[in-house]
């Protein structure tokens, strides 16, 4: 991060070192990273908060395959579930509460709506009105 100039996206010293516990470190005996994890987190954040396509993420952070991957894999692998959860029970912590949520709210659009399973009840698309030679909305005359 030397390098470059920050994008507002990017994670402050402190909120790093909130993140850094459950990002995994390299593999001892592997081959040596090439890009540190912060630039990484730093690039998905940057895709995140921008909705850019990844071949169109800037030049300055790591090459979008590198980042793509650890994206894919840590998605795999639990590693960014476990910092939701992790950073949202610290924040639940903090604010005086249980660390875990004892509920869970659900609306009526992710309730089903049929039990058996079967079809549901929709209204049939129509066509305008206004495009029927028999509308009695047309002036005649």
């Amino acid at each position: 991060m030397d390098t470059r100039q920050p994008y507002p996206s990017d994670l402050s010293d402190q909120e790093w070192a909130q993140v850094e516990r459950f990002i995994p470190a390299p593999q001892p005996g592997g081959r040596p990273a090439k890009y540190q994890r912060r630039e990484i987190v730093n690039a998905l954040l940057y895709i995140d908060r921008t909705g850019c396509q990844w071949r169109a993420l800037p030049h300055d952070f790591p090459p979008w395959e590198s980042v793509y991957w650890y994206f894919r894999t840590w998605r795999r692998d639990g590693t960014l579930d476990r910092l939701h959860d992790g950073l949202r029970g610290d924040l639940r912590v903090a604010s005086g509460r249980p660390r875990q949520p004892s509920a869970a709210v659900l609306d009526s659009q992710t309730v089903k709506t049929t039990e058996r399973g079967g079809r549901t009840a929709t209204t049939a698309v129509r066509g305008p009105r206004a495009a029927s030679g028999t509308s009695s909305s047309t002036p005649s005359g």
